[in-house]
């Protein structure tokens, strides 16, 4: 990923995260990686105006407290979050998570691989997705505004 904003995880399972950040580890990603353990602590951590806003939010929906479609209802709902990129990073195939949270405006649905290499794969795929991909500048709020700055997410090294 292309710039120094982190990257907000919001996963229950302290395995999964441990391999989201070894993962990171291994492809060299240099983004912080911020994890919140369910939807209520992210929410909290994107409302803290002291903390930067995240390039990419990575999504259980399994969770506790707030789950991941919870979640998703307050961000996509909020002005000042809708526009934050989410892939769902999730065990759950079931279709009605799938079409919901495609309502909600993910912007992409991924099933957690259990071998290590395909996560590690997936999550080269992420990575290389979200390198590539510009995004309008977060201060450029005005759709008419002439030579707005695109940035991509994030960056590897």
């Amino acid at each position: 990923m292309r710039d120094s904003r982190p990257v907000l995880l919001a996963e229950d399972d302290s395995i999964d995260a441990m391999t989201v950040r070894r993962a990171f580890r291994d492809l060299k990603v240099t983004n912080p990686l911020v994890h919140a353990i369910n939807g209520e602590e992210a929410l909290a951590y994107l409302k803290e105006k002291t903390n930067d806003r995240p390039c990419l939010i990575l999504l259980d929906l399994n969770m506790p407290k707030m789950n991941g479609i919870e979640f998703l209802t307050a961000v996509k709902t909020d002005p000042a979050f809708k526009k934050i990129p989410v892939v769902v990073l999730t065990t759950s195939s079931e279709q009605r998570d799938v079409v919901e949270s495609f309502r909600l405006s993910v912007a992409g649905y991924i099933i957690k691989p259990v071998d290590y290499r395909n996560f590690v794969e997936a999550m080269r795929t992420i990575n290389m997705y979200w390198t590539l991909s510009e995004l309008p500048d977060e201060k450029a709020e005005d759709p008419n505004a002439h030579n707005q700055t695109l940035v991509a997410c994030g960056r590897s090294s």
